[in-house]
């Protein structure tokens, strides 16, 4: 693989979740034990000046070099998000332009949420191979395509095979050469807006139609879900209520490893808040999308 010396990651965030990704970039760097360096391509939803400054001190200078980039400048002119009815912020959908940020030469990169946590080397990751795929995942709790709650609802009438897997979004290892050539960002935005009345979870809905075929299985580890317990996971990805909340109550363990990482930041005072702060939240996001 070209460009051995550096590891090209792209993330996502608005400024409620901001801190997340302070102990996502604690927990890389603690880890990372090869030498590559990391250029972290940060989409921009809205983080506050003093938020940045508090992320830009969570991570070696050495190791890593941060870019921001503004959503308006992320998202091409002529693409309407789509107005789905879930609490997902449009944030959410930003992961899907992230081949477009990275530079021309970037071959590769890795999306993370930014409710995640390192606990392996990212080289590890980054070499992963995904053959001939644009994309390398974990498949989603879900688990299949034809999955009662989550899934592609709507498989039968395009055609899907119900028992194909159905991958998480969270967490992705991309050849972006092949998403540009492929035009997968576009093919997202369509697939949602085609079945827009079939969608639960719509950027990951979007993602698993228009890379159907187009993707590989990686390890369980790689993507471990907060709400089961793994015996040596590699990454934690706090699904549902994350740990920065009063009402987490998934894995101790993992809540722990959470504040281990982020007690090393410049947030290390940082104490959990009110439920109700993120319930709000969801109903702001809600009643927002209904006058869009």
């Amino acid at each position: 693989m070209e460009n051995q010396d550096k590891i090209t990651v792209v993330v996502a965030t608005d400024n409620f979740y901001a801190i997340l990704l302070a102990a996502l970039i604690k927990s890389i760097e603690v880890n990372h034990k090869t030498g590559e360096k990391i250029d972290l391509f940060i989409i921009d939803d809205g983080v506050s000046e003093k938020n940045k400054e508090l992320i830009s001190g969570s991570g070696s200078k050495d190791m890593f070099t941060l870019h921001w980039c503004k959503t308006a400048d992320v998202v091409p002119k002529d693409i309407k998000i789509p107005k789905d009815k879930s609490a997902f912020p449009v944030t959410a959908y930003l992961r899907i332009f992230g081949p477009y940020i990275i530079p021309p030469t970037a071959k590769r990169m890795i999306y993370f949420d930014v409710d995640m946590i390192m606990l392996k080397d990212i080289s590890i990751l980054w070499n992963m191979d995904i053959g001939d795929k644009v994309v390398g995942a974990v498949v989603d709790l879900c688990d299949i395509v034809g999955s009662s709650w989550g899934g592609i609802q709507n498989y039968k009438e395009l055609g899907l095979d119900g028992n194909a897997k159905y991958f998480n979004s969270g967490l992705m290892v991309i050849d972006a050469v092949k998403w540009r050539e492929q035009d997968i960002s576009n093919n997202v935005i369509k697939s949602i807006n085609d079945n827009i009345g079939s969608i639960n979870f719509p950027d990951q809905y979007g993602l698993n139609l228009a890379l159907y075929g187009k993707w590989t299985i990686l390890a369980k580890e790689w993507n471990s879900y907060s709400v089961l317990a793994y015996d040596d996971p590699n990454l934690i990805h706090f699904l549902d209520i994350k740990p920065i909340f009063k009402s987490y109550n998934t894995n101790k363990d993992y809540y722990n490893q959470f504040y281990k990482y982020l007690r090393l930041t410049p947030y290390g005072d940082f104490k959990p808040i009110s439920d109700y702060r993120r319930i709000f939240r969801k109903a702001v996001i809600k009643i927002g999308k209904l006058f869009k």
